[in-house]
């Protein structure tokens, strides 16, 4: 978490220098809380569809018991990736962006897939694009982008000397 971002503060005007070592950035608090609940909404709807694959695979017959298992396997994968990233969020882990924009990109494609074909569901669509859409312009947004960086004196210079060990 960068130190120097002064989520606190509501102050944004003109006179704003963007060079400033402690910028002032309105409203990036609520951004964070906002990307947080996202993510944490969509690590809940993952855990939710994997619970609902095992369940489907233990009650009904699969036509094909390798294609329900694989399928069990990349959500549950995808519902682990999803929670380790939302936690990591709620410590502004800097990789953290990266992993859930690259999440909110597959969310992208499979809402693309809802919206066509034989079986669409614009209603399965817009659920899954919308709150991506939202992430990524939160997360690609200047305050926020600078609340998941780290400082110089937190990741280190290099020149701190030979570590005793």
């Amino acid at each position: 978490m960068n130190p120097n971002v002064d989520l606190d503060s509501n102050a944004e005007g003109p006179d704003h220098d963007a060079g400033s070592a402690a910028p002032a950035w309105g409203g990036a608090r609520a951004a964070l809380i906002a990307v947080n609940v996202l993510l944490f909404a969509e690590a809940a709807a993952m855990v939710a569809i994997v619970v609902w694959l095992i369940v489907d695979l233990v009650a009904l017959e699969p036509s094909s018991w390798s294609t329900a298992i694989a399928l069990t396997v990349l959500a549950t994968i995808g519902a682990l990736w999803i929670v380790a990233v939302a936690f990591a969020s709620l410590r502004r882990a800097p990789l953290t962006r990266s992993a859930a924009i690259v999440w909110q990109v597959l969310q992208i494609a499979v809402a693309v897939g809802a919206f066509q074909g034989l079986f669409a569901r614009p209603d399965v669509g817009w659920a899954l694009l919308v709150p991506a859409i939202a992430v990524i312009g939160l997360l690609v947004w200047t305050p926020v982008r600078l609340a998941y960086t780290r400082s110089d004196a937190e990741v280190g210079t290099g020149d701190e000397g030979p570590r005793a060990g």
